[in-house]
């Protein structure tokens, strides 16, 4: 099973009042990273899912997120220069994760997945597909992860 996995608004809130938790002082490689909780990295691991960047940090989600989080590099979902436009309302990494996908159960933690997004991958992806959105103000949490890893639970015991 694939996770594909946002950063901004997913593991790095924003878009909230301030004070944000801070989970380390400000990085000078990046100003928000003290806002990504390293506890999530083990927490994602665990759900035994082969995790995957679906980000614009694309290889800097390895380089400058990784180590924080105590996770291995991940493979990354690199945005191809689209010949066509995504259809209307559709979020425009749908059809690259979808093509990346080739056929495979996945599930997608983004901040800005819409009901749009939902109807044109069940549409257009043969296999079982979770589209998560994450509340960008709050990023990744506990009640999140929970209804991923029920999700899965229930796909595994389907057969």
């Amino acid at each position: 099973m694939l996770l594909f996995l946002d950063v901004d608004g997913t593991l790095i809130p924003f878009g909230g009042t301030d004070p944000y938790p801070r989970y380390g002082p400000p990085s000078p490689a990046h100003p928000l990273l003290s806002r990504l909780d390293p506890a999530l990295g083990p927490r994602l691991l665990a759900l035994g899912c082969e995790l995957t960047w679906a980000t614009t940090w694309t290889d800097d989600a390895n380089t400058l997120l990784a180590p924080w989080l105590g996770l291995p590099a991940l493979p990354v979902a690199y945005w191809p220069d689209e010949d066509e436009p995504p259809a209307a309302g559709v979020h425009w990494k749908a059809r690259p994760l979808v093509r990346l996908a080739a056929g495979r159960p996945f599930v997608w933690l983004d901040d800005e997945i819409t009901d749009v997004d939902h109807d044109w991958v069940a549409a257009r992806h043969p296999a079982p597909a979770l589209l998560h959105r994450v509340h960008p103000a709050r990023g990744l949490r506990d009640a999140d992860l929970a209804a991923v890893a029920e999700w899965i639970a229930e796909w595994i015991a389907r057969g």
